[in-house]
């Protein structure tokens, strides 16, 4: 057994028979509104859970009850996901809610966030508490459980630059486990459960903050000059923490559209990632390529960029177009009523356009949802 399958010895077992019963079930759910993409999709079955005993008890009778054998799909905010028209599987949302701290010291506190929690929400919780660290990570749209699922990162910062464990449950074996960030695999936007889709259902987030105000990071973009202005404002020399969030907040906001107001599941093409000399050939053809360094003579170039450069920056296949300020972000155009086929489309024509041009791959960031709540790695992938 590896220590990625370390089983948590905090966990008590359930032993009713008919727990089930207990737990929040509904049929026939609309989850057009559960997406910040508002795709069309309507769920068979949708279990939600607010607290760790409920899954316990569902899982003691799943499979057992002729209703639920159905294939088993973990929803949290549907920030990074595409929904199909009728999702024919049983839908665990995790909506468990609280934020512990677990231990303090003179130089930093150590916190135990639920799944439930909305992110932004948490990092400016974390700021106005003097607990730093998650500062560059505002705006992101979407819930704490679901953060290292994706290895969230911005300006700079990743996820795991502060996580210490998660609390999640084996659904495959029913048990639960206490995984560190080692055990958690995580990569560049990339994790354990990104890798093995609706087999951990993460219900808390263990994470170390540090409390010293004068570390910040600041260098990406125009963060240092933003934050600069605001700590002026306030009198101060140098920005603390709170002038770089609310600098991250105000570029986010000016460069990506409001979910709620626009449709989108924000960066939907990954930076793709081409050997050095490919970078150096295409930058004689096309000098204002963006490329950045990467290990073993590789460039990450700027997806944005290419989409834009083979002009289709507001474009794409309505309803599904891109951001006239970002060209990396797909927006629905026809909230509640668009499919996950729609947006296949538009993927595929952007995709083939860059391909032609650029001779480079684009590959999807987003989770391709199947009907039965598998998830499709290479569906519609040009």
């Amino acid at each position: 057994m590896t220590s990625a399958l370390r089983h948590d010895s905090n966990a008590q077992p359930t032993t009713s028979t008919n727990l089930a019963v207990n737990v929040p079930q509904a049929k026939s759910v609309d989850l057009s509104h559960s997406n910040t993409m508002a795709l069309a999709c309507v769920a068979d079955v949708v279990v939600t859970l607010t607290d760790e005993a409920q899954l316990d008890a569902f899982m003691a009778n799943y499979g057992k009850d002729a209703e639920l054998t159905k294939p088993l799909f973990v929803l949290s905010g549907g920030s990074n996901v595409l929904l199909p028209a009728h999702l024919d599987a049983i839908v665990l949302r995790p909506q468990m809610h609280g934020i512990t701290m677990t231990a303090q010291t003179d130089s930093h506190v150590d916190i135990e966030v639920m799944a439930g929690e909305n992110w932004h929400d948490l990092v400016m919780y974390t700021v106005a508490q003097g607990w730093y660290g998650l500062e560059n990570l505002a705006l992101i749209p979407g819930l704490t459980g679901a953060a290292p699922v994706q290895n969230i990162g911005a300006y700079g910062v990743q996820l795991e630059d502060c996580l210490e464990y998660v609390r999640a449950y084996h659904l495959p074996t029913q048990t639960w486990h206490h995984l560190t960030a080692a055990d958690c695999q995580l990569g560049y936007r990339d994790s354990l459960f990104k890798r093995a889709p609706n087999t951990w259902l993460i219900t808390r987030v263990g994470f170390r903050l540090h409390t010293n105000a004068n570390k910040i990071l600041a260098s990406y973009g125009d963060v240092q000059t933003v934050a600069q202005r605001y700590a002026e404002q306030q009198g101060r020399v140098q920005p603390v923490p709170a002038d770089v969030m609310q600098a991250i907040i105000d570029i986010r906001q000016q460069k990506l559209p409001d979910p709620k107001q626009l449709p989108n599941c924000g960066s939907f093409f990954q930076n793709p990632i081409i050997p050095q000399a490919q970078f150096i050939a295409l930058q004689s053809a096309h000098p204002t390529i963006v490329g950045y360094p990467m290990p073993d003579a590789m460039v990450k170039v700027a997806a944005g960029w290419l989409i834009e450069q083979s002009g289709l920056k507001g474009g794409g296949l309505a309803p599904i177009m891109t951001h006239q300020q970002q060209a990396l972000v797909l927006t629905n155009h026809s909230p509640y009523q668009a499919t996950q086929a729609d947006v296949a489309k538009a993927q595929n024509h952007i995709a083939h356009i860059v391909s032609e041009i650029f001779a480079i791959e684009l590959s999807r960031e987003p989770v391709w949802v199947n009907v039965d709540g598998s998830i499709g790695f290479h569906e519609h992938v040009v």
